[in-house]
């Protein structure tokens, strides 16, 4: 499957913005889906996760009640809607898939398998 990432940009300290994926290749329902961050010159973080059966969705702690992920199945399309952004999320976004389930393995990037070019994201003070 290949993933391409959009919807970054250049936002205020408490704005939002929304990031897409696509996805095109195999059937998008069969994947588990996440969205991962990274700054430069560290590791990648996880930011959140949804199964490919749908159900209840992971977030890393500090993006609890403030990211959402969703999914598009008509549309082979996830979603991660960020809300009350602080500067501190100033980072390249990156959407993955995975075959596999689980929080465990779902927040943890070494088992996504197919991943996007990422998308920067940078928010001002």
């Amino acid at each position: 499957v290949q993933l391409q990432a959009s919807g970054g940009g250049l936002v205020q300290a408490g704005g939002s913005l929304r990031l897409s994926c696509s996805a095109s290749g195999r059937p998008f329902t069969r994947y588990s889906m996440g969205w991962f961050r990274q700054v430069p010159g560290k590791e990648r973080d996880f930011v959140a996760a949804m199964e490919a059966s749908g159900g209840r969705p992971y977030y890393a702690d500090s993006m609890k009640g403030r990211f959402s992920i969703s999914r598009d199945g008509s549309r082979n399309i996830i979603y991660l809607q960020m809300n009350s952004l602080k500067p501190e999320d100033t980072a390249v976004y990156y959407c993955a898939a995975t075959n596999v389930g689980g929080e465990l393995l779902l927040t943890t990037d070494r088992y996504y398998y197919y991943w996007g070019q990422g998308t920067l994201v940078t928010v001002s003070s």
